[in-house]
């Protein structure tokens, strides 16, 4: 007799502290619920070789690309760990974009397991998914900070800085966020090298631009807590002048923020990786934040979604 098990999870945002936390500054993430991913496990006969079913890839298992060896692995690994035999149809369905900074791997990874251990009605803790995505995320990324992980899985914005424990809490602020995928995938290895040419060059310049982030970054968690989008946007709208000082953003990443700015947004700013990717903007209410998205789709953005950010806003 078949068996059949579903996972979801979200996507996941920066909203601020990019490319600070890398010199140890905080950022903060948070899971991204207007995207998220689906995944579907059903038991095949067992002549049949494992089968996965994508965007990306439909067929074999075995035989998907380089590319999907976290998937390969991770599948493996599960049912290696749990002594399965079964033959496995895995049925991928994602609204989280690829290579945009939104947890796209990590996302996938998530969802693959909670399907796995649904399907086999195995007990799974919080820190044996972590563990499971982390090595996914580890063939996807190389050495990655485990805030994918936690964030694509997670319910809390989390607060968080290198070497240091993740810091969960409440997001609490009457307030919509928009967030625009410019259609480009963003170049985060690519800005990463570049902060740090920068520094090279002037180390006493720079090192105030990313102490600032981080400060900004502390002041926007207050905002949270405070319930203060007047707040929060004032940092976002400062962050972005500093990130755009250090190169990480472009011309049409800086097109859509001021789009954005122009149709009513109270902040906006780049989220993630930088050059490329999606900004975010802040918005008051939903009404504004629809005509908000509107104008950003009318300025060129490949998409766009809105998702609350308090108990009273969550949509």
């Amino acid at each position: 007799m078949a068996i059949c098990g579903q996972g979801e999870s979200s996507g996941k945002l920066i909203l601020m502290g990019e490319h600070a936390v890398v010199y140890g500054e905080p950022a903060i993430a948070f899971p991204f619920y207007a995207t998220k991913v689906t995944a579907t496990l059903e038991t095949l006969p067992s002549n049949n070789k494992d089968q996965l079913i994508s965007s990306y890839y439909t067929g074999n298992l075995i035989d998907a690309p380089h590319a999907l060896n976290n998937i390969k692995q991770l599948v493996a690994g599960l049912k290696a760990q749990h002594h399965i035999a079964d033959t496995l149809h895995l049925d991928i369905k994602s609204t989280v974009p690829a290579e945009r900074g939104m947890g796209s791997s990590a996302a996938v990874a998530t969802a693959i397991t909670r399907a796995f251990y649904s399907a086999y009605e195995l007990p799974l803790s919080r820190e044996q998914l972590l563990g499971h995505v982390q090595i996914s995320e580890k063939i996807a990324h190389g050495n990655p900070s485990g805030i994918d992980a936690a964030a694509t899985s997670g319910l809390e914005p989390i607060y968080f800085t290198k070497g240091h424990p993740f810091d969960y809490f409440s997001l609490n602020i009457d307030a919509f966020l928009i967030v625009a995928d410019t259609g480009i995938k963003g170049q985060t290895r690519a800005a990463v090298k570049d902060v740090a040419h920068l520094f090279e060059k002037d180390a006493q310049k720079t090192g105030q631009k990313i102490q600032q982030l981080g400060y900004l970054t502390k002041q926007a968690k207050k905002a949270i807590i405070d319930n203060s989008p007047e707040n929060l946007a004032e940092a976002m709208n400062d962050a972005q002048l500093i990130l755009k000082s250090l190169t990480i953003s472009n011309d049409f990443l800086d097109t859509l923020i001021t789009t954005a700015r122009t149709a009513g947004a109270l902040g906006a700013k780049l989220t993630g990786g930088g050059r490329g990717g999606c900004m975010i903007a802040l918005a008051q209410t939903k009404k504004e934040a629809q005509e908000i998205s509107h104008a950003l789709i009318e300025a060129g953005a490949a998409e766009t979604w809105i998702q609350g950010l308090g108990v009273h806003t969550y949509a």
